[in-house]
């Protein structure tokens, strides 16, 4: 008897029948559901702060049983760590695409301020900034803070390089991008989407009130008008 090979069609139509996915497709629904508890779990623990969130909580308004979040997280630390660390990689991704857009240190500098302040004003990045990683182990808080120092030295270089430029004025870089960082991260604390003012256009506004500062500046003195001599009539 003549063994015949199945068609591709054939083939599709037997994978369709399937009622399990496959592998990479579950991984996938899994990857998924897990992204949306961290993300349903950074939101609460901006609204209410993480001691007060509970598992239960969470899962409650994912409308899903306690037991089902085990399935994607070991416990409520685990998640708090996976926020924090979403809320940097992103800051840091940002950073790095501002930086390599190219531009002078002043264009490179304002796009990471805008890219920071953006970002501390989405779930995750408020995490980082609203719960922060005191309520984490030690080896984890080491982790986090090692990254944070990266945010730290890439304003640092950019303030120098600005004001080795004569772009920015002279400056300690360290205490800049301390103010810099400190003042834009203070945006997830007060930030409330249903505001005066979009997401957008805080970021504009803080970031030109860094950059151009809150005191207001003599204007130029105008230029001297030049006295031609009169030429003496014969």
């Amino acid at each position: 008897m003549t063994k015949t090979t199945p068609t591709p069609e054939k083939k599709r139509a037997a994978a369709a029948a399937s009622p399990w996915a496959s592998a990479p497709a579950r991984e996938q629904q899994r990857e998924a559901k897990r992204n949306a508890v961290l993300s349903t779990a950074a939101q609460m623990f901006n609204e209410r702060g993480f001691h007060a969130t509970s598992l239960d909580d969470i899962a409650a308004r994912l409308h899903v049983s306690k037991p089902t979040l085990y399935y994607y997280v070991k416990n409520k630390d685990e998640i708090l760590l996976a926020c924090v660390r979403q809320g940097l990689a992103m800051t840091l991704e940002g950073i790095e695409a501002s930086r390599r857009a190219g531009g002078d240190a002043v264009d490179q500098l304002r796009a990471c301020m805008e890219v920071y302040a953006h970002i501390v004003m989405q779930p995750f990045g408020a995490c980082l900034i609203r719960v922060g990683d005191e309520q984490l182990p030690p080896d984890s808080r080491k982790e986090l803070r090692r990254m944070k120092a990266g945010i730290d030295q890439a304003f640092r270089r950019l303030v120098a390089q600005g004001v080795e430029e004569g772009s920015l004025a002279p400056c300690d870089p360290k205490v800049t991008a301390f103010v810099i960082a400190g003042a834009l991260s203070w945006i997830a604390r007060w930030y409330r989407p249903d505001g005066d003012y979009d997401a957008g256009q805080i970021a504009q506004r803080c970031v030109q009130t860094l950059l151009a500062g809150v005191l207001q500046r003599p204007a130029p003195p105008a230029p001297a008008r030049k006295v031609g001599r009169k030429t003496p009539r014969p």
